[in-house]
């Protein structure tokens, strides 16, 4: 049996396992390359360079799922969308929606705490050009459908992208798969939702796929939906 004590160890034993896992030799190979060879900007830090887990509230009713750490933003910090423009743009929102006591996200020990809200992702692992394999996403799906269970609060899960959707999907045993749109709503059993939005790639908000006001209206949804 799971279980669903809120106090987070449960969750803390997770994250140990997660942080040492090295199933995939790809992604391995990847996340330590980059780290061996940052980027200009980032010459002389010390790069995490391992899985990042999941960050935020045991107790969450909102849980957010995006595609994988991207190479020198949590691959760097060691924390989900932490150190990159994506972030910046998800904190902020969730200041913004009174789930983060702050709105930007710059490492492990920048003071940042969330309040009802969960943040993981697809792939614990920073892929190359940020697309994992279809055997990628399989291998890492266990710790997604592991964090699923223990968050069992939660009540609304926010997939960034169509990837996340998917791999929600999945999770969830929905079948036909869920269709992608920006606040599209897809029921789960017990009155959950899964609520879809564009990613907050820097390809989606230089091109105004996605705007604050878009951003910002998915979790206002979330919060009307109980998350």
């Amino acid at each position: 049996m799971l279980p669903t004590d809120p106090t987070g160890q449960p969750l803390d034993l997770l994250e140990s396992e997660i942080t040492a896992c090295r199933r995939c030799p790809r992604l391995v190979e990847w996340r330590e390359r980059v780290a061996a060879e940052p980027r200009r900007a980032f010459a002389g830090q010390s790069y995490w360079a391992r899985p990042v887990p999941g960050f935020g509230d045991p107790a969450a009713r909102l849980v957010i799922v995006g595609l994988a750490p991207a190479a020198h933003g949590g691959n760097r910090t060691g924390r989900m969308f932490t150190g990159d423009r994506s972030g910046d743009w998800l904190y902020g929102a969730l200041h913004r929606a009174g789930y983060a006591n702050q709105p930007t996200s710059t490492g492990r020990d920048d003071g940042l705490a969330l309040e009802g809200a969960f943040v993981t992702a697809a792939v614990h692992c920073a892929p190359p050009d940020n697309k994992p394999t279809t055997l990628e996403r399989d291998t890492c799906h266990r710790y997604l459908e592991r964090e699923l269970a223990l968050l069992d609060r939660a009540r609304v899960y926010v997939a960034l992208g169509a990837f996340a959707l998917h791999t929600l999907g999945t999770a969830f045993g929905l079948r036909p798969r869920p269709r992608f749109a920006h606040l599209a709503e897809t029921e789960v059993d017990g009155g959950r939702v899964v609520l879809a939005s564009y990613h907050p790639s820097q390809r989606n908000t230089f091109t105004k796929m996605l705007t604050t006001e878009m951003f910002d209206a998915v979790f206002e949804r979330a919060r009307s939906l109980g998350g």
